[in-house]
């Protein structure tokens, strides 16, 4: 679609900020994760939820016992079995049952109809092995820390994409700048065209020169054409980035800053030191040594202690009440220990020193993560200091180029310069003006790159990251 088609949206640098933070697909997708970490904090809460059971049942046996009079023994019981029981913090299950009983036998041993009643209380507490809270709740632990890795990785990807957003503002800046010398430079050559073919009608100049200027136009009308392509398919880029409609033509309404900001390198490096990718690697090492301590857990032998009360009662008579209680008053109870021990624990032994082994991995990916930034520091700022440097030598060079051509036009009139020559130094200044926004846009870039590395490029762009919207993603999809 030609340029002149498009639909002009004027954006300032922020507002091109703050369309990408809402808009761009990238940094949508990225706010997801966090949200299904959230939702298996929940998964793994529950299982401190009480659990409820029903059982009812009914059998029929028949059982041949010569010793009794060679005869067949018929037995039907219904039962009813209800229960709870409940994990607690400290690896300990606890559990209450109620079983009801009715059964109706012809054993001549047993009365023809009775009720059994029962009330059953139990606990089991591991000793060793799976004992405390912080390894009952291992899976809710691991989400938690998977969540604030996400939301520090959420950040670096909202980091970069500002920049991104920057970086290619700028370059759409630089490249509309250049364009406008294009056509400068085309209206230019073809006034020195009129002029010519004027003057040698008039037989001041030799007819050579009307090719010469013809050149420069042909020439000039190409590079204009490079140029709309160019600004069109930055334009393509920018959209998609922003997630703009097809024919949107954004026009940039900031020009980049020239002014040096006060930047003092240790400020930086502290700064850069709390980067949300560096924060992430130390929530993985957080996750590693806290798998440490579980797989450690793991090592311990499997001691458990099982005890257990309850009270039951046998109803002789369930004639009239077939499925009533009886008196509940007889007492029991038990405890006991159950000890199981792998021979070897290879699985066990090999998960620990894998987690130390990944544990000493972070560790060291830290300390090359904290060096690389303080050396991203400091390149950071040489590039603003030589950026700088750049803007005020192009200044000086596009003045110059100017003069030069005023002085060429002028020597061109009175027949002391050649039409290419003019052209020539025409060339010298639209090159001029190129490398002068060039480098305006690189020191803005520079910037840009500061700020990214020292982790503040988002405070700068006014855009606050709110850790709760994680939760509230995961409240909307429930």
């Amino acid at each position: 679609m030609p340029l002149a088609a498009q639909t002009p949206l004027p954006l300032t640098l922020n507002e091109a900020v703050r369309i990408a933070v809402e808009n761009n697909l990238e940094v949508r997708a990225e706010r997801y994760t966090p949200a299904q970490f959230e939702a298996d904090i929940n998964r793994y809460g529950a299982l401190y939820d009480p659990k409820f059971t029903l059982e009812t049942r009914i059998d029929d046996t028949e059982e041949d016992r010569p010793t009794i009079e060679d005869r067949v023994i018929d037995t039907r019981s219904h039962t009813t079995d209800v229960g709870f029981s409940r994990l607690f913090s400290t690896g300990a299950t606890a559990s209450v049952g109620f079983n009801n009983s009715d059964n109706d036998t012809d054993n001549p041993t047993y009365l023809d109809r009775y009720g059994r009643t029962g009330v059953v209380l139990s606990i089991s507490q591991p000793l060793f092995k799976n004992r405390g809270r912080e390894v009952t709740e291992e899976n809710i632990r691991i989400s938690r820390i998977s969540k604030d890795a996400s939301l520090e990785r959420f950040k670096t990807k909202l980091l970069t994409t500002i920049a991104q957003v920057r970086n290619d503002y700028y370059k759409l800046f630089r490249l509309k700048e250049e364009l406008g010398v294009k056509q400068v430079s085309l209206e230019l050559a073809k006034t020195i065209l009129t002029e010519t073919k004027a003057r040698v009608a008039s037989g001041v100049l030799p007819a050579l020169e009307i090719l010469n200027a013809e050149f420069g136009v042909v020439q000039r009308e190409k590079d204009l054409i490079d140029a709309e392509r160019a600004v069109a398919d930055q334009l393509d880029v920018l959209r998609l980035l922003l997630q703009l409609e097809a024919g949107t033509q954004i026009v940039p309404a900031d020009a980049p800053s020239h002014e040096v900001p006060e930047i003092l390198e240790e400020e930086a490096v502290r700064l850069a030191l709390q980067r949300p990718d560096l924060l992430e690697i130390k929530q993985n090492l957080e996750l590693a040594e806290f798998q440490t301590r579980i797989y450690q857990n793991k090592l311990e032998p499997d001691l458990l202690l099982n005890t257990s009360v309850g009270v039951n009662a046998i109803d002789r008579d369930r004639e009239s009440e077939p499925l009533g209680m009886g008196k509940l008053d007889h007492f029991g109870w038990s405890v006991g220990l159950v000890f199981s021990y792998p021979l070897g624990n290879k699985a066990a032994k090999n998960e620990y020193v894998k987690s130390r082994l990944k544990s000493e991995q972070t560790r060291l990916m830290i300390r090359s993560l904290e060096e690389s930034i303080t050396s991203e520091v400091r390149a950071a700022l040489r590039g603003i200091h030589s950026g700088f440097k750049q803007i005020e030598v192009t200044d000086r060079g596009a003045e110059f180029a100017g003069q030069r051509l005023h002085s060429f036009i002028r020597k061109h009139e009175v027949g002391l310069a050649t039409t290419k020559e003019v052209l020539d130094v025409e060339t010298d200044l639209a090159d001029a003006k190129k490398n002068q926004v060039a480098a305006l846009v690189s020191y803005a870039d520079a910037l840009t790159r500061l700020w990214l590395v020292t982790g503040e490029l988002t405070e700068r762009q006014g855009i606050s990251v709110d850790e709760t919207e994680a939760d509230q993603l995961y409240k909307d999809m429930k």
